[in-house]
This record gives structure tokens, C-alpha cells and sequence, in this order.
């Protein structure tokens, strides 16, 4: 009787469904329990796993480099803090005092102890043996740093080199300069300079070296732009590895009209040493607590739940 209505209502049904109502059988034999070679995972032999292994001793020592590393930089950071405090004590305490006359000669083992000392000293500037250093950018504008040689043999003087300024890229050409400043630019006869007394700075590893040969001058070497002046000089001028920074009292008008007609504009009576340390020293410490607080954490951090239950059915078979 079931079966006579199954085919009566066959046509209200789709060819695939009346064929899985028509064969239950077939439906049936399709499932993985009716394989003989099928097996529950709930017959399966238990296993148990380890959710808390120990870090090895090499990982574990590695990450205690971090912290120990973090403290050992920030120790060395008050030490460099208190170098750079006294010296620019020293440093104000030079700019403070009245300016010194600049002896006939120097003693060149003494200047470091002059640094940012005022001096004042009087001779000829020799422009045809000028350095272009650079390039060097100012308030956004490329142009160079115009070092130039100052003959003081007037006076009985050595020679000693004056860093002028900056000028633009575009009155790099020293006849520009005295077509468009004439002698504000380019000054002839004895002439006063009143300037710092500076010690040479190091070379980082990305500045390129200097190329005299090529005129091309990147980096403030005093010995080795000495020794580049002597040589194109007559041979009978002492030239002192001494370099003079030229200073000005420098306003926006004053710049804009002396960068316009080629005249160098020079440094202010300042010192300009950047003192970062005490950043470094809470950046490496507070690195050194946080990365503490980590490898502790990592070491002595409690189990988890499934850990627990792990180890307290230790008597699984």
C-alpha cells in the first residue's frame, strides 16, 4: 500500500528524490559505519601531550641578552650624559668670556681645550684658494660653506682658514659674487675677523670622502684642507691646521639680502652640540624592564587549565 502511494505521488516529486525514496537500501549501504574497515575515534588508544615544555637553555639565555643588553646600553648612556654635561659647561663657559686676540701662532695640542672660545684676529683673505664644502642645505635652499684662507703675515701671522658661511648653489661662482655683492662679497686688504675657535668634528661612515684634485669637498678636514692650501700657495706661507667659524647676528631680512648678494651668512655665537642622552637613557631602560617583566613572565608564568588536566591523568591507560 505504501508503495502505491509512493507511485502515485511521483509526479509531484524530482527523478532524484523518487529515486532515493524508491532505494532506502542504497541510501542505507552509503554510510562509513557500513564498512567494515571503519574505525571510531572513540576506539582509538588515548595519547597524552606535553602543552608545557621548557624552553632549552640556549633560547632561555639568548632571551636574557635582551634585558641584560638594554640595561648595559642605558649604564653607558649616563656615562656619555655626563661627558656631554661637562662639556658643554665648558663650552658655554668659553662663548662667555670676552674675545681672545689670535696669536701670531698656535699651539695645536691646546685648541681642543679652546673650543667655542671668541677670538679675533686681523689678515688678508686669499680667495683664489677658497673651499666650496657641500653641498649644504639652508632654510630648504642647496649651496656650500665657503672656506677660505685668511694670510695673516702682516702681522707676522700664520695662515689659518675662516669658514665664512653659507651662500647659494647659484653664487657658487666667485665672479658672480663680485658682479652681484662686489666687496661685501668678496673683500679686499686687511679685513677683521671675529669668529669661535673650533675643534674638528669626526666623519660618519656615510660621508664620502674628499676629492681636492676634483675640487669636490664634503667633509671639514682642517689638516687635509691645510695641507691643499699650502700646496697651492707660493711654498713660503705657514698655513696652521686652525679653523675660524665666522660668527654674524643673523635676522630674516639680514639673511634674505646677504644670500641675494652672494655675501656668506654666518654662524651665530652659539653652541649648537645636541645632547640626546637622557632620551637614550629612558629608552634603553624602560626596553630593559619591559623585556624583564617578558622573560619572566615566559619562565615562571603558571600552567594552563589544560595543562592541569593533563598532568592529573597521569593514569590513563
Amino acid at each position: 500500500m505504501a508503495l502505491l502511494l509512493l507511485l502515485r505521488r511521483r509526479a509531484a516529486i524530482c527523478p532524484s528524490c523518487s529515486r532515493r525514496l524508491l532505494h532506502p537500501l542504497r541510501r542505507l549501504s552509503s554510510q562509513p559505519g557500513d564498512s567494515p574497515a571503519f574505525t571510531s575515534p572513540l576506539d582509538l588508544p588515548p595519547r597524552l601531550v606535553r602543552t608545557n615544555r621548557r624552553h632549552r637553555p640556549l633560547g632561555l639565555f639568548i632571551l636574557a641578552l635582551i634585558p641584560l643588553t638594554a640595561f648595559a646600553l642605558g649604564t653607558w648612556q649616563i656615562q656619555r650624559l655626563n661627558w656631554k654635561t661637562a662639556l658643554l659647561a665648558r663650552c658655554e663657559d668659553n662663548l662667555s668670556r670676552p674675545p681672545l686676540p689670535l696669536p701670531p701662532a698656535l699651539d695645536i695640542s691646546q685648541l681642543p681645550a679652546f673650543d667655542y672660545r671668541r677670538v679675533v684676529t686681523r689678515g688678508v683673505f686669499q680667495h683664489d684658494r677658497e673651499i666650496l664644502l657641500g653641498p649644504r642645505l639652508h632654510d630648504g635652499v642647496n649651496g656650500y660653506i665657503v672656506i677660505t684662507p685668511l694670510d695673516r703675515s702682516l702681522d707676522g701671522g700664520s695662515t689659518i682658514l675662516v669658514n665664512r658661511g653659507w651662500i647659494s648653489k647659484e653664487l657658487a661662482d666667485r665672479r658672480k659674487r663680485l658682479r652681484v655683492g662686489g666687496e661685501a662679497a668678496l673683500p679686499s686688504g686687511e679685513v677683521l675677523v671675529e669668529g669661535l675657535l673650533r675643534e674638528q668634528g669626526k666623519r660618519n661612515m656615510f660621508t664620502p670622502e674628499n676629492k681636492p684634485e676634483k675640487g669636490e669637498w664634503y667633509f671639514p678636514d682642517i689638516h687635509e684642507m691645510a695641507t691643499w692650501v699650502a700646496g697651492c700657495g707660493d711654498g713660503n706661507s705657514r698655513v696652521q691646521d686652525v679653523l675660524i667659524e665666522e660668527t654674524s647676528e643673523n635676522t630674516i631680512l639680514g639673511m634674505m639680502g646677504r644670500e641675494a648678494r652672494g655675501i656668506p651668512i654666518g654662524r651665530e655665537a652659539a653652541v649648537n652640540i645636541r645632547n640626546n642622552h637622557f632620551q637614550y637613557i629612558v629608552t634603553w631602560y624602560s626596553l630593559g624592564l619591559a623585556t624583564s617583566f617578558m622573560f619572566y613572565m615566559l619562565v615562571r608564568r603558571p600552567p594552563r587549565e589544560i595543562t592541569r588536566k593533563v598532568r592529573l591523568q597521569k593514569d590513563w591507560a
